[in-house]
């Protein structure tokens, strides 16, 4: 059984109505993938990402991403500590996220807004300390200073999304107890340092996402110029994950089953409620 561990099921490229992610997710069992993980990325879509967890059988993650903290408010983080009061006894509740710092997009990174990124991090890393949850990790282009917080507010675990970092900075993240997150990125050839990264790492290290509908595998991009003479770029989805598994496994040498067991035990280890989800079906 494979596990998505970061998927936007409620994006919109997936349909207003999710009919688009719903077929999907069926695709994606059929080839496999027991189970999704969605989290939020703002205070409109936490309650979207419970109740698409609970109809599609899967599990969710509710924080305020670094891409929307421009337009979050701080009462936003008192609505997200009265959810994770609310649904702590739910199972399907397995992380604080998807939370983190973002230093790739340039409005983000002027100091007022980069402040603000910062203030917004730490305040749900406590949250998390709070109801002793797990966190999932928006590392791009800040992985340093995401680390910086998490020695400062030490949580229990979690992952590091879409991991494409340093060997030092992936050592500094599997000291502190977390996976690192390997999805699309790395089916591309040119990411040598990605791939490289990814086949000597201890498999201990891994998780498999797609971050559906982003950072789709290298068979579905299409380049800009591509798209401008009207070839449309794939939709990413999590029936996507198994190919990209296949890629990982070939980088390490190991046979798909072994990649599956090692990565699904690490998903629940770093996200322990997975377990109690795992022999479950559709709510």
């Amino acid at each position: 059984m494979w596990i998505d561990t970061h998927a936007h099921l409620d994006a919109p490229e997936l349909g207003a109505d999710h009919a688009l992610a719903l077929s999907a997710r069926r695709l994606a069992r059929e080839r496999g993938v027991g189970l999704c993980v969605i989290p939020a990325v703002e205070r409109a879509n936490f309650d979207t990402v419970r109740q698409l967890a609970h109809r599609l059988g899967d599990a969710y993650a509710l924080g305020i991403h670094p891409l929307f903290v421009p337009q979050a408010q701080e009462a936003d983080l008192q609505v997200l500590d009265a959810a994770l009061t609310e649904h702590r006894d739910d199972l399907r509740l397995v992380a604080v996220g998807e939370i983190g710092l973002d230093f790739f997009v340039p409005a983000l990174c002027e100091p007022a807004m980069c402040k603000r990124q910062t203030w917004f991090y730490r305040e749900q890393l406590k949250l998390a300390r709070k109801h002793g949850l797990p966190v999932l990790l928006h590392v791009r282009r800040s992985a340093d200073a995401v680390l910086k917080h998490l020695r400062e507010l030490p949580t229990g675990g979690g992952m590091a999304h879409a991991f494409n970092g340093s060997e030092q900075q992936a050592q500094a993240f599997l000291g502190l107890g977390f996976k690192l997150g390997f999805g699309g990125a790395v089916t591309f050839e040119p990411a040598q340092r990605l791939r490289r990264l990814v086949s000597t790492l201890p498999l201990s290290a891994l998780v498999l996402e797609t971050d559906a509908p982003d950072i789709p595998p290298h068979w579905l991009y299409t380049t800009a110029a591509e798209r401008q003479l009207g070839r449309a770029q794939g939709v990413n989805t999590p029936a996507e994950l198994p190919r990209i598994a296949a890629v990982v496994a070939g980088l390490r040498g190991l046979a798909l089953p072994e990649l599956a067991q090692a990565t699904t035990a690490n998903a629940v280890q770093a996200l322990p409620r997975l377990a109690g989800l795992m022999p479950q079906g559709v709510d």
